[in-house]
């Protein structure tokens, strides 16, 4: 069986903690990261630094009616025993939540592209997408070919990103010419490769998209 869905409502929720083997404990909080433009409902989840304006990433075969929807990310806060407050936190991306309906999710199924397979996965194998530059984001897939400036080591993405209290994100990045937007941001504990989920309502419809970043510890989901 592939890897099951954590409680994502755990990552969600302001003031849920957690505490790590060597004592690291994190305290969840969300920020609001803006809305994305979905101007044809198929939505594309990778690393923008590594795959945006390529025309590689496949958008998942889940798709929604096009529209504008809030992205949204689960923060964790973290500190070591005895730690003193600090003004600048430890924080990482737990998660991150593009919501189409305000339902909570009756299932969950990994997001697949065109050609994947659930049958190929063995127990606790997921399909994802990999990260080599520490970021993750969401967007359209018609929108890919709207950030030509992005790419490479300048541009817009690169100054969003650029700055000791920028690192983490989110950044919704528009470009000008179309309104096209996406919405990026740090993903966890950095590179790596990760899963979004499709959840869905009593009656099949779509009402987020989330991908995991593995910060919260399993054992806290239990």
């Amino acid at each position: 069986m592939p890897m099951p869905a954590p409680d994502f409502s755990w990552h969600f929720t302001p003031g849920n903690r957690f505490q790590e083997e060597n004592g690291v404990a994190g305290t969840m909080s969300v920020t609001e990261a803006g809305e994305l433009w979905l101007p044809t409902g198929r939505v594309v989840a990778c690393d923008p630094f590594i795959s945006l304006g390529h025309g590689e990433v496949e958008p998942f075969t889940a798709e929604v009616a096009p529209g504008r929807y809030r992205v949204e990310c689960a923060v964790a806060t973290l500190t070591r025993p005895d730690e003193e407050p600090s003004d600048t936190p430890h924080q990482r991306i737990a998660a991150a939540r593009l919501v189409i309906e305000d339902t909570p999710p009756a299932s969950w199924e990994i997001g697949l592209q065109a050609g994947q397979d659930l049958s190929e996965l063995s127990e606790d194998e997921f399909f994802g997408y990999g990260v080599d530059a520490g970021t993750g984001c969401f967007y359209d897939a018609s929108c890919d070919e709207s950030f030509p400036e992005c790419e490479g080591d300048e541009g817009p993405l690169w100054d969003a990103f650029d700055g000791e209290d920028a690192h983490l994100g989110p950044h919704t990045i528009v470009a000008p010419d179309t309104g096209h937007n996406l919405v990026a941001f740090s993903s966890g504990w950095g590179d790596g490769a990760y899963p979004t989920w499709v959840g869905r309502d009593a009656s099949g419809g779509i009402v987020c998209f989330v991908t995991d970043f593995f910060v919260v510890p399993p054992e806290a989901l239990a």
